[in-house]
């Protein structure tokens, strides 16, 4: 994952700490009798900021799979484009290497054809 998804997910999980941590000092205001609710009012309300920090704990989980199942998604796509770019670069290169040996071998006929004459010459030459 890249340094800024790795920020990102920090980022959330520090939001769903300050949540829960929201939560667990409602509930111990409301145990110290912080307010002059009845104790039903008051504990309805510390579920219910229970239930929103729980609600925000999840939507972040939810978002940071997404961003992490994205994250791979990008690395498999960009991965599978080096492939295919590798691929290219190596057929370049064997056709690359075809030409060159073709070339050799028309060099090579050539110095042999070369040799060829240069050796009959000679031999009529040198012949009786």
């Amino acid at each position: 994952m890249s340094e800024q998804g790795s920020r990102t997910s920090r980022r959330r999980w520090s939001a769903v700490l300050v949540a829960l941590a929201i939560g667990v000092a409602g509930v111990a205001w409301a145990g110290c009798g912080g307010g002059s609710d009845s104790s039903s009012s008051v504990s309805s309300e510390v579920q219910e900021r229970l239930e929103q920090g729980k609600e925000e704990a999840q939507k972040g989980i939810e978002k940071a799979k997404e961003e992490v199942k994205k994250g791979f998604e990008k690395a498999e796509k960009e991965a599978s484009e080096g492939v295919s770019k590798g691929a290219k670069e190596a057929r370049k290169g064997i056709e690359k290497g075809k030409e060159e040996a073709q070339k050799g071998i028309e060099k090579g006929k050539e110095e042999a054809q070369k040799g060829i004459e240069e050796a009959e010459k000679y031999s009529q030459e040198y012949s009786p």
